[in-house]
């Protein structure tokens, strides 16, 4: 790797973000160099070893369909695999993973390494270079400069990173790594408006001195899987996950040490996650309960450390050690890590483009937790949409940017540079509104296409995809045709999943349509020779047909504001009868389409009514030009 070089395009971290940023910039056929503190800790998994759950496998599986990494990587080092939320619907079930931080990371560092156009180097990232307000290079500690077209920031919780346990801190990034206050600095130089958050993580615990025998066990699912739509699913056995809980006990002794709790005496004043919060904060915001879910989640084979979930902390090691010892199955666990809060800057993503270029200097672009998320699958989602944007400025083209009613990622995306955060965003299947068609089992449908056209997924795999949805067309249009006539056999199959028998012959599309009849069951009834997977896509598709059909209708709707856009240099200032709030919230965020305008917090809808009737005079006068 020569330095002198210029590379089209610069990451700089090699975090989850990091990672599927490079890789779909270098796929699409620009040149990459991606910065890293540490090569071995490439894609490393700090907080809990695994990927997907609820909304984040969606997140996942749509990264795969476009043409990323994640669920490749996620498949590969996979130990213990389960499917969540079964029972509440097809728009909500999703799977989770937990992976071998090891394998994950070995896994994600051959790809890199592998890819053409892509030069990885060990480096701190200290400057971000700029000339007429757009990003040119890095500068790294060493003194060596960079130069770029676009620079992708991905630098996680690094930014000014402070650990927190008990009283103590200390400058430092995960698990005991390299703080970066310089390039916090730099930001701030570049007139980015800069903010604190904070995350908590577990103590990790020897899992030999834990007794297994007397907790509650959880096993893999027995059947095949896989998070990749193009990858050969397996049954994952051997990793065994334990479940228990805290007690009166383990929070009587909180309590005792709340005098030396950072969250209690103050020193840690940032906002955590909400949706995930520290046991420290569950005992003080909910003291009537008197107990928490704990699950045991051995990290992988190779290593004999256990994650435990759900009780991430901040509070002193004495603290830590007592409590641990009072839950069930752990009353003589050793604490080989501690659980620790860790500070750091971040980006309000209010100044951030819905393609995740800065606002404020051009060819700069942010992805991950700089931009306020939590979660390794979040990360990933805006690494690959920023690596994908940054390469389609180089080639000069439109940038792309994802709906809300086309992928969970636009939902992300969208909230963040519309909404913004004030404490780490994680994504949930509640705050998608169309999440009936955004489903975990249909992310090829709605987006391989998308992968292909740009770039980034190849000519084979959308061969698969379109063979698949050739495959499902035929077979629906087949079973339409066919009537299912009573019979025995018929009947006793009917009665067995629980529906009832039949008195006359019906459509088979009526007996599919059936809540208590799935796939597997209805080809039993009739003959049919496609993978269940497909089958049971078309189950969905019938059963929730009319459901469907409402959201694409409102999906409609929703397109109409999406599609106008506010003219290049629109003044909001100027349009008459704003609300005071409005108008300030619509200057401040500058928002590019009349549909993100209407999801800022404090513009009414008689605002965006207002801004509907000035952008269509503007396109009047324009036209009589």
């Amino acid at each position: 790797m020569k330095i002198d070089k210029e590379y089209d395009v610069i990451v700089v971290g090699g975090g989850h973000a990091g990672c599927e940023a490079a890789l779909a910039s270098a796929r699409m056929g620009v040149s990459v160099l991606m910065l890293n503190l540490y090569l071995d800790s490439t894609a490393m998994m700090p907080c809990n070893p695994s990927i997907g759950g609820p909304a984040k496998g969606h997140l996942v599986r749509e990264i795969d369909a476009l043409g990323g990494e994640m669920a490749n990587a996620a498949d590969f080092a996979t130990q213990h695999l389960r499917w969540l939320n079964t029972s509440k619907g097809p728009a909500v079930r999703t799977l989770r993973a937990q992976c071998s931080p090891r394998l994950y990371s070995d896994f994600y560092r051959n790809a890199l390494m592998s890819c053409e156009n892509l030069d990885l180097h060990q480096a701190q990232a200290v400057e971000i270079l700029t000339d007429n307000g757009s990003a040119v290079g890095i500068k790294i500690r060493t003194g060596q400069v960079f130069y770029s077209k676009c620079v992708i920031m991905a630098t996680g919780t690094y930014l000014a990173a402070k650990i927190h346990i008990g009283l103590t801190s200390h400058k430092s990034g995960p698990l005991g790594m390299v703080s970066s206050s310089e390039l916090a600095k730099s930001l701030r130089k570049t007139g980015l408006e800069m903010g604190r958050l904070r995350t908590d993580t577990t103590p990790r615990i020897q899992a030999d001195t834990i007794n297994w025998e007397i907790l509650d066990r959880q096993e893999s699912i027995p059947e095949e899987e896989s998070f990749s739509h193009f990858g050969t699913k397996r049954v994952h056995k051997g990793m065994i996950c334990g479940l228990t809980r805290t007690n009166e006990r383990t929070h009587e002794i909180m309590r005792q040490y709340f005098s030396k709790s950072p969250l209690v005496q103050g020193t840690l004043d940032t906002e955590g996650p909400r949706y995930c919060p520290s046991i420290d904060d569950k005992v003080i915001k909910f003291p009537e309960k008197d107990s928490h879910p704990i699950f045991l989640e051995p990290i992988s084979p190779e290593s004999r450390e256990v994650y435990m979930q759900n009780f991430s902390t901040s509070m002193c090691l004495e603290a830590q050690f007592e409590t641990v010892r009072t839950i069930k199955g752990c009353e003589n666990a050793h604490i080989l890590r501690p659980g620790y809060a860790i500070e750091y800057d971040f980006v309000p993503p209010t100044q951030l483009e819905p393609w995740l270029e800065t606002k404020t200097v051009k060819n700069l672009f942010l992805a991950g937790q700089i931009n306020g998320t939590s979660g390794y699958e979040e990360a990933g989602s805006q690494g690959l949409i920023a690596g994908i944007n940054a390469a389609l400025a180089v080639k000069g083209a439109e940038p792309l940017v994802l709906r809300r009613d086309e992928a969970y990622i636009g939902v992300l995306i969208d909230d963040l540079v519309t909404k913004g955060t004030k404490e780490p965003y994680r994504m949930l299947t509640s705050r998608c509104e169309y999440r009936l068609l955004l489903r975990h089992d249909n992310a090829d449908t709605r987006l391989s296409e998308t992968g292909y056209r740009i770039g980034l997924l190849p000519y084979e795999k959308i061969k698969i995809i379109r063979e698949r949805q050739k495959v499902m067309s035929l077979e629906k249009e087949r079973i339409t045709e066919v009537k299912i006539s009573p019979n025995i056999r018929v009947n006793e199959i009917l009665s067995e999943s629980g529906s009832s028998p039949l008195s006359e012959g019906v459509p088979a599309l009526d007996i599919l349509r059936r809540p208590q009849v799935d796939w597997h069951t209805f080809s039993k009834i009739i003959k049919t020779e496609i993978p269940e997977e497909l089958g049971e896509r078309i189950s969905v598709s019938l059963k929730y047909e009319g459901y469907i059909e409402r959201q694409e209708r409102q999906v409609e709707k929703f397109k109409k504001m999406e599609i106008l856009k506010f003219p290049e240099g629109f003044d909001f200032a100027s349009v008459t009868g704003l609300s005071a709030e409005g108008r300030q919230k619509l200057i401040k965020a500058l928002p590019r389409t009349l549909g993100q305008a209407s999801r800022i917090s404090g513009v009414p809808p008689t605002d965006i009514q207002l801004l509907w009737v000035a952008v269509e005079n503007k396109r009047r006068e324009k036209s009589k030009e």
